[in-house]
């Protein structure tokens, strides 16, 4: 049985018997009546005592008054059956109406959290596509950021490899034409011009220029640098030896007289 069934039920049985209500009336006359007889008591033992006395006199006669009705029996319910099954209807029908109230109030606020808590769910599932999206584009900016920092670099070593290598054209020039100048190949001495000239080109055909032996123990210590000496043969001419050896330009090795290396100038 719910609480509308109990509301109707109540309500079809809302009024009492006359002998009830006859009987009730009876009761409220009672206690009046009681009521008026204790006022009366009261203000006469008012008048009694003098008035300096009277808040204390009064004080006095009430906590006996009190004390007097905790000890007697609650005789104010009527005993009437039929008079207490209809207080206890009307007390259930009133409490059943709060109940009612109360059973509104939850559901309003039950409905006001859910669309609370829908809103919420669906801000979240908003922010979580937010962050997603982030962290997606953060992933790709870092790969590009990568990608170009690799080929970027990349790059560089490129140029400064070329620009090395230039330098190294360059310096290799200018040795070549610093040495064609100021350490010619060998020439033969003669009284004739033109068979000076002949017999020194026989003379320095053979042998190599000091820019050249300079370029091959270069070429031999950066490509065997485990065995980075040279044999001296026929083509090497032994005053360009010497020189390198004298200026400390190469060196001779410790058990193989014939052979020489360059210098470790780092």
């Amino acid at each position: 049985m719910n609480m509308g069934e109990v509301r109707s039920e109540g309500e079809a049985e809302a009024r009492l018997s006359d002998a009830a209500q006859t009987e009730l009336m009876d009761l409220c006359e009672k206690q009046f009546n009681r009521l008026e007889e204790l006022q009366n008591v009261v203000l006469l033992s008012d008048s009694e005592f003098p008035p300096d006395q009277h808040a204390l006199n009064r004080l006095i006669a009430t906590e006996a008054e009190v004390k007097q009705w905790l000890l007697m029996e609650s005789s104010s319910l009527p005993t009437n059956s039929e008079i207490l099954r209809q207080a206890v209807k009307e007390e259930m029908l009133k409490l059943c109406s709060e109940l009612e109230m109360v059973v509104s109030c939850c559901e309003a606020r039950r409905n006001k959290l859910k669309e609370t808590k829908e809103l919420e769910q669906k801000w979240l599932e908003e922010k979580k596509q937010v962050l997603l999206v982030a962290k997606n584009h953060i992933e790709r900016l870092t790969r590009e950021q990568e990608s170009l920092s690799g080929h970027s670099i990349l790059l560089e070593i490129k140029e400064k490899i070329r620009k090395v290598k230039e330098y190294h054209e360059k310096l290799m020039e200018c040795l070549g034409d610093i040495l064609e100048t100021h350490v010619p190949l060998p020439t033969y001495e003669s009284t004739s011009s033109k068979r000076k000239k002949s017999v020194a080109h026989e003379f320095s055909k053979g042998l190599l220029s000091l820019s050249d032996i300079l370029e091959i123990l270069m070429n031999k210590i950066l490509t065997e640098a485990h065995d980075p000496y040279v044999l001296i043969d026929h083509t090497f001419w032994p005053p360009y030896v010497e020189l390198l050896l004298r200026h400390g330009i190469a060196v001779r090795h410790q058990e193989n007289k014939l052979k020489i290396r360059l210098e470790k100038f780092f």
